[in-house]
């Protein structure tokens, strides 16, 4: 009698082990499983915002990379080309010739470079202390060669 009575005890305190340990686990997968939806949730808002900052540049734009396509180039290498020769500009004594600001403390180099289209740059310049922005226009003369204007400029006061 006590055998069986005692194997009762065993068995039910097995049960309520395994219960507990079976509703620990119950709610660690629901708490996972609302903090995975949570994290989906945070990426799906975090692409849209990259797609929306990337439709205004060069290889987020389709109109712009068919445009190109039409004539002949891919916008990947065209950004790369155009961003060669500006930033060899840079090169030049006095400060890049695509700035139209004289530097006061050093020449004026291009820093950084965002295509917009397949007509326009966006760049920012500095002299190491004076910096500024400007709207650069590019496009492709019949010899296929690269031209480069100036369209709008602008220099922060310090």
């Amino acid at each position: 009698m006590y055998l069986f009575f005692f194997a009762l005890l065993f068995i039910f305190y097995q049960y309520m082990n395994e219960k507990k340990i079976f509703e620990s686990q119950e709610s660690r997968i629901e708490e996972l499983e609302a903090n995975s939806k949570k994290a989906n949730d945070s990426i799906e808002v975090l692409q849209n915002q990259v797609r929306d900052l990337n439709y205004f540049t060069l290889l987020g734009n389709d109109n712009a990379m068919t445009y190109l396509e039409n004539l002949g180039y891919e916008a990947a290498d065209v950004e790369a080309l155009v961003s060669d020769q500006i930033y060899d500009f840079n090169l030049t004594k006095g400060g890049n010739p695509l700035v139209p600001f004289e530097g006061m403390n050093g020449s004026m180099k291009i820093n950084k470079l965002k295509f917009l289209n397949h007509k326009w740059i966006q760049a920012d310049f500095t002299d190491g202390k004076y910096w500024g922005e400007m709207i650069l226009e590019y496009y492709f003369n019949e010899k296929n060669e690269i031209g480069l204007t100036p369209i709008a400029s602008l220099l922060y006061p310090n």
